[in-house]
């Protein structure tokens, strides 16, 4: 692709890593930005930058937030002994757009997959298991995507609590064997959080 412009060059380039946008996708983004004569190039630009410096994790969840504890985790409403363990800060507004679910939240920020080199180390187990046994943590409800990852990481994540009172549940299988939680309609998604099952572990 041969550009007129290297600033032009350098913007289709920064563009085209975002995830699921080719360099086509990207010119045609990077043009229209070019020649829009209107104030939303300048307020894009502007939330980008609020979204980079401003935006944290919660202490509490993980989950993305504008102050040190989120909306949710400081919402004394909720229930604050169930706790939705979730792969990702999308699937917490999934489940949230079902308006099934009135406990809180705990991303892991992925699941364990030793093909991709991803172990328990690598994300929020240890602070789960911690948060659990600081809390008054009741029933955990096994959000995870139906992957053999997802799968994977709950038979971990069940094997370190084993020996304690907590109930481990798993999301019923409304949603389809290797399937994204994030795509699941949210009809299909809010069942299967109502109709959870007590999760089994196997050996």
């Amino acid at each position: 692709m041969n550009f007129p412009s290297k600033i032009l060059e350098q913007a289709v380039g920064a563009i085209a890593t975002l995830p699921g946008i080719g360099k086509k996708t990207a010119l045609r983004l990077a043009l229209h930005l070019v020649q829009d004569n209107s104030e939303k190039t300048e307020r894009l630009v502007e939330s980008l930058k609020l979204l980079k410096e401003k935006s944290k994790f919660c202490k509490h969840c993980n989950s993305i937030s504008d102050a040190d504890i989120c909306e949710i985790c400081a919402n004394s409403s909720r229930d604050n002994g169930i706790l939705c363990i979730v792969e990702s800060i999308r699937d917490v507004m999934a489940i949230e757009d079902t308006d099934q679910f009135k406990g809180k939240y705990h991303v892991l920020g992925g699941v364990i997959s030793p093909i991709d080199g991803i172990g328990p180390g690598d994300i929020n187990i240890e602070n789960l298991i911690h948060r659990v046994n600081q809390d008054e943590t009741k029933e955990l409800i096994m959000a995870l995507s139906p992957t053999i990852e997802g799968d994977t990481t709950v038979f971990y994540i069940s094997k370190l609590l084993q020996h304690t009172e907590i109930k481990i549940s798993a999301i019923a299988r409304g949603v389809s064997f290797g399937g994204d939680l994030e795509y699941a309609d949210e009809f299909t998604l809010g069942r299967s959080i109502s109709g959870r099952l007590p999760y089994k572990m196997s050996s």
